[in-house]
């Protein structure tokens, strides 16, 4: 650990035993696959060694690229961080990407043993981040959290290209589950993540019930709502069933089964949360609702872009590409709004009615 706010040069680095520290959202472990992938194509005998939550480690587990899960259960409280310390007591690494810079994440990083510690530079490592680590990545001006990632590999001389992903149903138990959640329907779905993690990155449920007559009456889609069953979430559930019978509820199918959902989807529709990146990286077009959270940041990375309703400027302004928040922005976004990204979804992305009800997505 240095207190130090400049970092010295890095030492050529193996990547043989390769640790990421980054724990919580869904989103965040979306946008570190393609970091794997890119290690992986580089150094394909490398060891990739993952430290997470509970909730995103169900949609990794099992996946060929990732070859350990080191558990960080917060709900533990302080036995958590015992606990993780001594699974990362045994284990020897290379270098360790600490990917995320909350106290907690620094924590974490300071339990494993590695002689590079890659890090944030000072400037973007909050919550005194950068203590934590022994190298940082160059100042850079803000970016998409996904560029942000290949700033850690780029300092390691790994090249990326374009971000390549592999998400979804990997077993065969899972496909057959997948498939007969969508034979189930007469026509293609279009799934709707009724709520996030945070109150002001929702919209409103009456718009999401009017959204519904819109999806089954003028383009022949069955509205799906998904999400967890928090109260929020199930609050919403509630108003959008009442106002819009013809939806079918599938929250609570948990991530991985989330993930067989969207993947067999016509469109999916939804605000700043962990299912509009698993979308986005499974190549299901998704209109994303985003004004809480700057776009700019956290939008679709490179795909669907062209579907996000940006809620998050005015008309007109050059607003920084950083991390602040603006309350009461979703408000903003209409039925209307939505309407005319559903045309022009089905302008630019719906496929033949024969191969969009003929099943998922291979």
């Amino acid at each position: 650990m240095t207190a130090s706010a400049t970092t010295p040069s890095l030492p050529p680095v193996t990547l043989t035993r390769v640790g990421i520290v980054m724990m919580s959202a869904v989103g965040d472990a979306v946008h570190v696959m393609p970091i794997i992938h890119a290690i992986k194509a580089h150094s394909p005998a490398s060891r990739i060694t993952w430290v997470l939550q509970p909730g995103p480690a169900t949609l990794v587990r099992g996946h060929p690229l990732v070859d350990d899960i080191v558990l960080f259960d917060r709900a533990k409280g302080w036995k958590a961080f015992l606990d993780t310390r001594r699974e990362l007591a045994s284990r020897q690494f290379d270098v360790v990407l600490a990917l995320q810079v909350y106290f907690k994440a620094g924590l974490i990083t300071s339990f494993t043993h590695a002689p590079v510690k890659l890090g944030f530079d000072r400037e973007r490592a909050r919550d005194a981040n950068w203590l934590f680590t022994t190298h940082r990545i160059q100042p850079h001006a803000s970016q998409h959290v996904q560029d942000q990632y290949f700033e850690f590999i780029e300092a390691l001389g790994v090249p990326h290209g374009d971000p390549q992903w592999t998400l979804g149903p990997w077993n065969d138990e899972e496909r057959a589950w997948q498939h007969a959640f969508h034979a189930q329907f007469d026509r293609p779905i279009a799934p709707i993540v009724v709520a996030t993690s945070k109150a002001a990155k929702d919209w409103m449920p009456e718009r999401w019930a009017a959204v519904c007559h819109i999806l089954w009456h003028d383009f022949g889609l069955q509205p799906v709502l998904v999400g967890g069953r928090s109260p929020r979430e199930l609050a919403a559930e509630a108003i959008i069933l009442r106002d819009a019978p013809m939806a079918h509820s599938a929250l609570g199918s948990g991530l991985r089964r989330l993930a067989a959902i969207l993947d067999g989807a016509a469109v999916a529709l939804s605000p700043d949360t962990g299912p509009l990146h698993l979308a986005i990286a499974l190549r299901t077009p998704v209109i994303s609702l985003l004004g809480y959270t700057n776009p700019k940041r956290v939008g679709p990375y490179d795909f669907a872009r062209d579907l996000m309703i940006d809620a998050y400027g005015d008309p007109g302004e050059e607003y920084p590409l950083d991390m602040t928040y603006r309350e009461h922005r979703m408000q903003r976004i209409t039925v209307d709004d939505v309407r005319a990204m559903l045309n022009r979804w089905q302008e630019r992305y719906r496929k033949p009615l024969a191969a969009a009800v003929s099943g998922p997505n291979a």
